[in-house]
């Protein structure tokens, strides 16, 4: 490259030829230097990330401890309250409590494995899930059909199981309304929504009143049912008017019927008699309660001590509804205390995950099991102390029972799926 020369006084002599030459770095090699402008957008990206909460996903181990807990102390229970009328009816004093433990260690194995399924998953089959149950109650009407203790409510199996549909009813209700309340979405708030919704629980519960004879089930059907559309309801007064006109009616119907009837061919009429006056029908149906009720009263605050009680041998199947007033007369008050905690705790801990359930789905299905839960519990309170006729209700976890404790822990799977779908921000 040439040109004049600027210090040169002789203008027509030329400044000598200047050579540049060009170098092109690799990007890779320029990528890296630590000044490079790659580094500085990269280092300014992954502030940005660092700077973002982290999301941390979640899983319920204080409702598996709680569970772990109830479930061994109702081993326990159930050995202490059922080994004299085992031994006196199989002649194994454990024959109840190994049963029992076989189908508690199968249900811990299917929490396990239920937990780790997606619970969107369940809107797939809810709908052929509910009319699944409600052949299996049919079926309860055909031969294949077993009575016990004179009510024909389980289907027969092999190697002499049984098989309750019902608590397949309890299930299905729970995953099937939720789907039903998602896909109406603001029309639950309407009068037309809210019977749609009610139709399906209410032809659940029928199905379980009349082809299983068993009200109390259909009462806790239909309980789940009427929660669940209360929860997504945004208005409150009407459900509680509802309620409390209900509870009259049925005061007024029960103030009747003590009043004009002594003696009733039905066996839930005689039910109701023998809860106004058990003393008056001990021959008659009131056995059952009057001995609970020693039971209650002979157990004080801290009771006989464990394995100590003597009415466990004259209750009448003690080891399943009645459970709850063994362990008043061997733990005492002090120990229907810790009971009634221990649920509280569970309950709290599902009210938790309904809460915190990444959809409307996923809170209502923890909501259901929820609700099935407190109402069994408070059921069977009720009727071992007399404050409602019996129903044959059992205690969760605790009274015996195969098909209750399986259908019971695949509850508590669904929950747990729905808390490891739950995530919180750091």
């Amino acid at each position: 490259m040439g040109g004049l020369c600027a210090v040169n006084s002789n203008p027509r002599k030329r400044c000598p030829k200047i050579k540049v030459k060009v170098v092109f770095m690799p990007a890779s090699k320029y990528n890296n230097s630590d000044w490079s402008v790659n580094d500085m957008a990269n280092k300014k990206t992954r502030e940005k990330k660092s700077k973002r909460p982290e999301k941390i996903r979640y899983y319920d181990y204080s409702l598996v401890a709680i569970l772990i807990f109830l479930v061994c102390f109702g081993l326990v229970m159930l050995y202490s309250t059922s080994a004299y009328s085992a031994l006196a009816s199989h002649g194994d004093s454990m024959y109840y409590f190994k049963r029992q433990l076989v189908f508690c260690v199968a249900g811990f194995a299917g929490v396990y494995i239920i937990s780790k399924i997606d619970y969107r998953w369940y809107t797939k089959i809810a709908k052929r899930l509910y009319f699944v149950s409600v052949f299996l109650m049919a079926l309860v009407q055909t031969p294949l059909g077993k009575k016990v203790n004179g009510a024909r409510r389980w289907i027969r199996l092999p190697a002499g199981q049984q098989f309750q549909p019902a608590e397949l009813a309890k299930i299905a209700v729970i995953l099937f309304i939720p789907l039903l309340i998602c896909k109406i979405g603001k029309q639950i708030a309407t009068l037309d929504g809210v019977i749609k919704v009610l139709v399906w629980g209410g032809i659940s519960a029928a199905c379980v009143y009349l082809l299983t004879d068993n009200l109390s089930t259909a009462i806790i059907v239909m309980g789940i049912s009427c929660v669940m559309v209360f929860v997504v309801h945004p208005k409150t007064a009407p459900f509680i008017a509802v309620a409390v006109g209900g509870l009259i009616l049925i005061v007024a119907a029960v103030q009747i019927l003590a009043a004009s009837l002594t003696h009733m061919e039905s066996f839930r009429l005689r039910r109701i008699l023998v809860w106004l006056d058990p003393e008056a029908h001990a021959s008659e149906g009131g056995f059952q309660v009057m001995q609970a009720l020693y039971a209650i009263g002979s157990g004080g605050f801290f009771g006989k001590g464990l394995g100590n009680s003597a009415q466990k041998m004259i209750i009448p199947e003690v080891q399943n509804d009645m459970i709850l007033s063994v362990i008043c007369e061997e733990l005492g008050v002090f120990g229907a205390i810790i009971i009634l905690l221990l649920f509280g705790m569970l309950l709290y801990r599902l009210l938790f995950i309904a809460q915190n359930a990444p959809d409307l789905y996923g809170s209502l299905v923890v909501t259901g099991i929820f609700v099935h839960i407190a109402l069994q519990v408070i059921l069977n309170v009720a009727v071992v102390i007399n404050l409602i006729p019996t129903t044959g209700i059992t205690l969760p976890f605790i009274s015996y029972g195969g098909t209750s404790i399986l259908f019971l822990m695949v509850e508590m799977g669904i929950a747990l799926g729905v808390s490891r779908r739950i995530q919180f921000s750091e």
